[in-house]
């Protein structure tokens, strides 16, 4: 059961679980109601084993990092990060074999490839390149602070390949507003608050991130500014959607903005604490699941 609980962890599981929303609302907005059974099934099916594989695979491509980290003493500032909520880095600790994560990492890209090809085989193209943006991001970690792009991309594959799988050929004005939103969600929520949660350790260790290269004072603009355009985009996203039922939906997936993203960020932005960076991370990990039980309700109004 321990050796189960670090594969879990490796995956970032709590974490990917709440990703699995982003698809999910993606397939409601556009799909305009509850998507066959067929689909609803497999489609978990492959997200489960999408975010499984992909996390794990971070952690992979960065084990020299985080091994190097870990030897002088990293990971000393945990606190209540949702990646942490099991164990971060198992492999690095000694924890996981590689080879058992190579094994693990293997076997859930197998099945997200099978998943998505049955969904609609541009799937398979879509979960391909979010796997290799995934590795250039790492690949990325002492080299450039614009790695946060591919990330920001990496998080809207998903959500876009939902899409795909509900209908062969959706809105491009859908996919963009969604890719869009989805982009500085990631970047302004997830992303660039995680660097800054480890700020001492990355300018220890010489990472190239934006809290590292540009200060607190522009992360936490560039934060701010991003679910600014978040927030906006998302009301734009209601407009485009096939649900019909605005007039619900959108007031309440604009409190849902303001609460788990743009207060936090103002805190942030205004106290430049590593602790307000983690409420933030923490908050807009949740905003793709409100924004799913919103628009669900929406649906079954």
């Amino acid at each position: 059961m321990n050796k189960m609980k670090y594969y879990l962890a490796l995956s970032r599981t709590p974490h990917g679980i709440l990703d699995m929303a982003t698809p999910a609302l993606a397939a409601l907005l556009w799909h305009g109601s509850i998507p066959p059974v067929r689909i609803i099934l497999l489609g978990l099916i492959t997200a489960f084993a999408g975010y499984t594989a992909v996390y794990a695979l971070n952690d992979l491509v960065d084990y020299r990092h985080d091994r190097k980290k870990m030897e002088q003493g990293g990971f000393g500032h945990l606190g209540a990060d949702l990646d942490a909520v099991m164990v971060r880095h198992p492999l690095a600790q000694g924890l996981l074999s590689v080879q058992g994560a190579l094994l693990w990492t293997s076997v859930w890209a197998i099945i997200a490839l099978a998943g998505a090809f049955l969904l609609n085989p541009f799937c398979v193209v879509v979960f391909l390149c979010a796997a290799l943006l995934e590795t250039l991001y790492c690949l990325l970690w002492d080299t450039s602070p614009f790695r946060t792009l591919a990330s920001g991309t990496v998080k809207t594959a998903g959500p876009m390949a939902a899409a795909f799988a509900v209908d062969p050929h959706p809105s491009p004005v859908f996919l963009l507003t969604l890719f869009l939103w989805l982009f500085f969600w990631e970047i302004g929520g997830q992303n660039v608050p995680n660097d800054w949660t480890d700020l001492e350790e990355d300018r220890r260790f010489k990472a190239k991130t934006i809290p590292v290269q540009l200060g607190t004072h522009w992360a936490g603009t560039i934060i701010f500014w991003s679910l600014v355009l978040a927030v906006v985009l998302n009301g734009l996203l209601m407009s485009l959607t096939r649900i019909g039922v605005e007039i619900l939906a959108m007031p309440l997936s604009m409190g849902a903005g303001f609460f788990l993203l743009l207060l936090p960020a103002y805190r942030l932005l205004k106290t430049g604490g590593r602790r307000q960076a983690l409420v933030l991370f923490n908050r807009a990990s949740y905003y793709p699941l409100t924004l799913l039980l919103i628009n669900s309700l929406a649906v079954l109004v």
